[in-house]
């Protein structure tokens, strides 16, 4: 290429639409910016135009003629002091990596903060349409990764459903009692409530995908730990621990779901995510009583066959999986601006006062417990959904022995029974879209409660179909009667699952995480409580007085969505949690109206 100072830099010039100046610029030589003379007007008064390069916190003046390298330019410490006339700045992203696949070549905004002159920091944010930025990705790109954290809940679901269908065989191969057995349902539950209020804050520190990629990989090792198992001992143990690691990842989904899509775009996102746990639970079951029913494979091929599904997931969630928690990605920014400029400054807002991981934690396992003990509203949906949960788990226990005993069905027969759950989660998929409908037309008048239309209608189902599957499970009426009123069962639980995500995500906005990990701890402490005294229940009571007292308390609980319908918006008024939010956006909404002087610099740069 021929050197700069042999060409007439207007002859080769085009625009750059700087913020500030229109600066003549040409391109050169990849890493190299070319210098031409200022045009008049754009000079000081020493006839010195002076601009920022790479967001740097003062303008850097360098030789009117001739080239300099890019990083000598961005490098404080190695900053030319000498007068120009104009830095120009290639029309075309610069590389300033050796290596292409590390680049950073879109542009974001810098904002320098003010602090003493030794401490001040430069600030990394997102430009608007920055394909950085998760909210940003390509819809194909956003359907890839809701789908891949979809396939893991739906993993984790088929989990449960798939080992208590198998436990016959188990207590034949173990030599173990049931309740040994559902000891190990009931722990693998434990798990779901617990550990995402401590690996919660792990995502904050390290971001979601290396979470999805360790938790999967480690819950598919407990699930050969479990097929392995000498005895129901090692069997309990492999389930706690896959309880642990199938949550970490599960417990990810909607806060991911959440990063990538506006508010008003997650309906159906989040709908698939209910989907995907409440129709694997049919679908584990079938395949489940499938394999455990054949003599030649048993309970353990129903663990292998996870195993393969697992491993498949594992090289899916490596490939597919993007980093989706915005904060991390500007942290990774922010790190390879400091790398490649040799300016400590960058930082982005994550790692300005960043908390220590003590604090994040004990914040993470505190604060939900608090929304749990204070909000109405966290605790009403608590009790309701957690309820229903532990119905679900009892459900597990009941269904086979009722369907074998009753109508003689074999174990793979009673697999089948399960895939109304299946169906239940369609027509509650078809439910919540309809639903979707209802909160943009209606969203103006009830705001939030917006979203509890369809939870209504299934407080009316809950009760109504444990009723008729209470009393319809004998011999002289027909199983599809009872199968009808489990599948309207399920359809119910689909809408409450789905609803109680939304809807407090809508009330709690920056606290949704909290709110929705004390709802979870709570629906699933009765998952883990219900199905231990299950048996005992029935056999007391028999399955139809026993299902019957279920009803009940349903009945008792169909209010609350009513309530909140109707009074929601003033039991938030009276909620100091709700309050601090109501004054932040209003601030907010404020500060987007009213126009100030700010000795704020925001900057665009090249990096």
């Amino acid at each position: 290429m021929e050197r700069a100072k042999h060409l007439d830099p207007l002859d080769h010039a085009t625009m750059y639409n700087h913020p500030t100046y229109p600066v003549i610029c040409i391109i050169t030589e990849p890493g190299f910016l070319l210098l031409v003379r200022c045009p008049e007007g754009m000079a000081d008064s020493n006839g010195v135009g002076r601009f920022p390069v790479l967001g740097c916190t003062e303008t850097t003046p360098i030789d009117s003629v001739g080239r300099k390298s890019i990083l000598d330019l961005a490098a404080p410490r190695r900053r030319q002091n000498v007068s120009c006339d104009i830095l120009v700045i290639a029309k075309d992203p610069v590389p300033i990596m050796d290596n292409a696949s590390k680049r950073i070549s879109s542009p974001s905004c810098t904002t320098h903060v003010p602090q003493e002159p030794e401490q001040e920091l430069i600030l990394i944010k997102f430009d608007e349409g920055d394909p950085r930025d998760p909210q940003n990705f390509s819809y194909v790109r956003k359907w890839a990764i809701t789908l891949t954290c979809c396939v893991f809940a739906g993993i984790t679901a088929a989990s449960a459903s798939s080992y208590s269908i198998s436990y016959e065989s188990m207590m034949h191969d173990l030599n173990c009692t049931q309740l040994q057995a559902t000891v190990g349902l009931s722990l693998y539950v434990v798990g779901f409530g617990i550990v995402p209020l401590i690996s919660s804050s792990f995502s904050e520190e390290c971001g979601r995908r290396p979470l999805y990629i360790v938790s999967s990989v480690l819950f598919m090792l407990a699930e050969v730990m479990n097929a392995l198992a000498p005895n129901i001992q090692l069997v309990i143990v492999s389930r706690a621990l896959q309880g642990v690691f199938g949550s970490t990842g599960a417990s990810l989904v909607g806060g991911s779901i959440a990063d990538i899509w506006q508010p008003h775009e997650r309906g159906l996102p989040m709908s698939l995510f209910a989907f995907s746990s409440i129709f694997s639970f049919g679908l584990g079951s079938v395949f489940g009583g499938l394999i455990a029913a054949n003599p030649h494979l048993g309970w353990r091929w129903v663990q292998w066959v996870h195993v393969m599904i697992s491993g498949a997931y594992v090289l899916d969630v490596i490939l597919v999986m993007s980093e989706t928690r915005s904060s991390i990605v500007l942290a990774h920014i922010a790190k390879d601006a400091r790398k490649m400029t040799g300016d400590p400054r960058y930082r982005s807002s994550a790692e300005i006062d960043k908390p220590s991981m003590s604090s994040l934690i004990k914040t993470s396992c505190t604060r939900p417990l608090y929304l749990l003990m204070t909000e109405p509203i966290v605790q009403s949906f608590s009790i309701w959904s957690g309820f229903t949960w532990g119905v679900v788990y009892c459900l597990l226990e009941s269904v086979p022995t009722e369907f074998q005993s009753v109508y003689n069905f074999s174990v793979s027969e009673t697999g089948f029974v399960f895939l109304c759950q299946s169906v239940g989660a369609i027509i509650g998929l078809m439910a919540n879209m309809y639903q979707e409908t209802l909160y943009r037309k209606y969203f103006p008048i009830k705001g939030q409660e917006a979203r509890l239309y369809m939870a209504c209608v299934a407080g009316v189902v809950l009760p109504v179909s444990m009723f008729i599957y209470a009393w319809t499970v004998t011999p002289n009426i027909h199983w599809m009667v009872p199968l009808i009123a489990l599948t309207a069962f399920m359809s119910g639980v689909f809408i409450i699952f789905q609803v109680s995500f939304l809807y407090l995500a809508d009330c709690y906005g920056p606290y949704t995480s909290s709110a929705q990990a004390g709802q979870s701890l709570a629906r699933n402490f009765m998952a883990l409580v219900f199905p231990l005294f299950t048996q005992q229940m029935f056999a007391g009571m028999t399955y139809k007085w026993g299902l019957t007292l279920w009803a009940l308390l349903s009945v008792a609980m169909a209010p609350i969505p009513w309530v909140l319908l109707l009074f929601g918006s003033k039991i938030r008024s009276h909620s100091k949690i709700s309050r601090k939010i109501l004054e932040a956006e209003q601030q907010q909404l404020d500060g987007e109206k009213t126009v100030v002087s700010s000795p704020t610099k925001q900057t665009s740069m090249e990096v």
